[in-house]
């Protein structure tokens, strides 16, 4: 029920951008409003902050004056405050952002969206961001389970907690919905922004067989890419189209448009305000929705997925926006 809920709120969310609405000015004007995006490790992973800086920078061309803040994986909680004290809108991009179920009451003024995580409860000024990772990552264990050799295949995850693992159950189900033989191998980097340590947990994954490795931590998985490149495996990128860094190696990557879904909330929020509905709840982005699924890089881009395991991807994805596929997760 709750995601037929949320699959609703983001249908009205759209159709309402769509015709046009989202591009009315805000009540006092575009050019008034300050939104503080707040990132819980650092700019330059060219996946996940790298993605919602894009929607901010989109924002900003429009005339949204944008504050950014890296946390540097520390003081979460202060960076909340600092935001919150100089901005209209926080954006809190990470789960990390706990305490924004507290904050945000000292605030009631600020709207919030925290991007990655849900507070336990609803909280007025608050819009919660969440998305069907596992969904995406359903079809990147397919395409891994199809291009293997040796019948391993590998994910790196950045840390083993909730949101990093919703990624990994639904990658290991769709690589044993294409083949049940199929072994996945999983390792944990415990960091975000090492790509020295990425590269070491690959070896390590490689040296187990793993002949296609996923990777879901930020800018340590550039290790991923590199040990690829110098071993001759294949990789998977997360959150945002990769390909284009290693494109002789990264097959695909597990889409998540977290810059597109932080751009229509505001804009939404620009158009109505508090009467956009949105704040106080939940938005699951899913697959329904278009803001998760694969990329293949862009046109002329060299391919090693092949058009028929593509088109059995698509079919894939049909099925689990249908129902007819339920994808494993750990919310």
């Amino acid at each position: 029920m709750k995601k037929y809920i949320a699959i609703l709120l983001c249908i009205a969310l759209m159709g309402c951008l769509f015709a046009g609405c989202g591009e009315k000015p805000a009540e006092n004007g575009g050019e008034d409003l300050t939104l503080a995006l707040v990132v819980a490790g650092n700019f330059g992973d060219r996946s996940f902050y790298d993605s919602s800086n894009a929607g901010a920078t989109k924002l900003e061309a429009e005339g949204v004056t944008v504050k950014r803040i890296e946390c540097g994986n520390e003081k979460h909680t202060e960076q909340i405050y600092n935001a919150a004290d100089a901005a209209d809108i926080v954006v809190l991009v990470g789960w990390e952002f706990y305490d924004v179920e507290a904050v945000a009451t000292e605030y009631p003024d600020v709207r919030f969206i925290w991007i990655d995580n849900a507070t336990s409860a609803p909280v007025a000024n608050v819009l919660n961001i969440t998305y069907a990772q596992n969904e995406g990552s359903f079809l990147a264990g397919y395409v891994a389970a199809k291009l293997t050799e040796s019948g391993v295949i590998g994910a790196m995850g950045g840390q083993d907690q909730d949101t990093i693992n919703d990624f990994i159950v639904g990658y290991k189900q769709g690589a044993l919905y294409a083949n049940p033989d199929v072994k996945v191998e999983v390792i944990y980097s415990n960091d975000y922004d090492d790509p020295a340590i990425g590269k070491e947990c690959a070896l390590t994954l490689h040296e187990k067989g793993a002949d296609v490795i996923f990777q879901i931590a930020s800018k340590c998985g550039d290790g991923v890419f590199e040990a690829a490149q110098e071993e001759g495996f294949y990789a998977i990128g997360v959150d945002s189209d990769q390909k284009y860094i290693a494109p002789e190696v990264i097959v695909c990557s597990m889409r998540k448009e977290v810059g597109e879904s932080i751009y229509y909330a505001v804009k939404q929020y620009m158009a109505k305000g508090d009467d956009c509905g949105l704040f106080g709840t939940t938005w699951i982005a899913d697959m329904a929705t278009g803001y998760v699924g694969l990329a293949y890089g862009e046109e002329g881009a060299v391919q090693q997925v092949s058009d028929e395991v593509k088109a059995e991807v698509e079919e894939l994805a049909k099925k689990i926006i249908s129902g007819e596929i339920k994808v494993d997760t750990t919310r």
